[in-house]
């Protein structure tokens, strides 16, 4: 028997706007939590990781799915090696357009992302990365996914796969979100 597990947002840099796939996906179905992060603009990773730990305790017991965009792909990254999986809450990620926070064109602000954390996530996990993201190169994404142990989906010229990429509800993505949250019971 198949069962579902839950689904906890968490939005990069600057949060996702009302047009962001996390948003719509959030809007369709109202069972998916938000990571509130206190600063959007300038934030710090210890503070980002903190909110994200209180934010998986609050869910319960049961395991969850972290989809993370943009920034967001770094804080799991470095959550998970300070916390693993929350003693067992976390069943898996989906990194979506993992900025390369080392990278010098990433945009100024963010404290303590750097540098990235390139182990073994110690959950499923899948990385999606356009070909032409602003804020990765795909060969970093590469990397990330590899030193992650992440499948890799490459979307072709899908930018930084949000809304001013044309990535507005984003069945593709959502798919593969409720392939990550189907779990044998």
């Amino acid at each position: 028997m198949k069962a579902l597990t839950s689904v906890l947002l968490i939005p990069g840099l600057f949060n996702s706007g009302p047009e962001h796939w996390q948003s719509l996906w959030q809007t369709k179905h109202p069972e998916y939590l938000r990571v509130q992060q206190a600063d959007w603009e300038t934030p710090r990773c210890a503070d980002w990781i903190q909110t994200l730990h209180q934010s998986i305790l609050s869910v319960g017991k049961g395991p969850l799915v972290l989809a993370g965009h943009s920034l967001a792909c770094a804080t799991i990254a470095h959550y998970a090696a300070k916390h693993g999986d929350c003693e067992g809450r976390v069943a898996a990620a989906f990194l979506v357009a993992p900025s390369d926070v080392e990278a010098p064109t990433y945009p100024p602000g963010s404290t303590g992302f750097d540098p990235m954390p390139l182990r073994n996530l110690p959950f499923r996990s899948v990385v999606a990365a356009s070909t032409d993201d602003p804020y990765v190169t795909l060969e970093r994404a590469e990397f990330f996914a590899r030193s992650w142990g992440s499948r890799l989906i490459k979307i072709a010229n899908a930018g930084h796969i949000n809304a001013a990429s044309g990535h507005g509800p984003w069945p593709e993505g959502e798919a593969w979100l409720e392939q990550l949250r189907e779990i044998q019971t």
